[in-house]
């Protein structure tokens, strides 16, 4: 299984002679280090622990749950471990929008403009019922948006540039610039 920690750059423009124009996530994925190995008899389960190497005087360690035998402590991982036409999953944690309404968060339509409704064309309507006497749980209502781990599936790798340790993804990757994701293929 590959896989790698990375940081999202931000989206431009790729231009292939047979695709045309691609849209395309850059992510920099700085050489990862295989700090730790989780093995089933010791932990109950097989994972690797990897890190990346200090950005900004911080390290970033995350673990990503694999059964490859060949992997071992003090690895390298860098971006030439994916070729040009790989699969991956990006796994990231989406845009923060804080606090939003019914509208904005759940898609409700609103109340009508006329016909006595005067303040309340954003508001979510009746939230109950006679019985039971309180809100049912996980009704939709105004809260908080966003900042959520997200995982998307199959995107293409186009462009990998070995020196600048950039990997370019043909898509959108969830996240804001600057924020980690996780990239692991088959």
């Amino acid at each position: 299984m590959k896989f790698i920690l990375g940081k999202k750059i931000g989206m431009t423009t790729i231009y292939d002679a047979e695709k045309g124009a691609l849209n395309v996530t850059l992510v920099e994925c700085i050489p990862n280090e295989v700090s730790c190995i989780r093995s089933q008899e010791k932990d109950g389960y097989t994972a690797v622990q990897v890190k990346t190497e200090k950005t900004q005087n911080k390290s970033l360690c995350r673990e990503i749950r694999t059964a490859d035998a060949e992997i071992k402590k003090d690895d390298k991982i860098s971006v030439e471990v994916f070729v040009i036409g790989d699969n991956v999953d990006v796994r990231g944690t989406t845009k923060g929008k804080g606090f939003q309404g019914v509208m904005k968060r759940h898609g409700f339509h609103g109340s009508p403009a006329t016909h006595g409704h005067r303040h309340d064309h954003r508001a979510p309507g009746s939230i109950g019922s006679a019985f039971p006497q309180h809100v049912i749980k996980g009704k939709k209502m105004a809260g908080r948006m966003g900042g959520n781990n997200f995982t998307v599936k199959n995107l293409e790798v186009v462009f990998i540039d070995k020196e600048k340790n950039m990997l370019g993804l043909r898509g959108a990757v969830p996240g804001v610039q600057g924020r980690v994701v996780e990239i692991s293929g088959k």
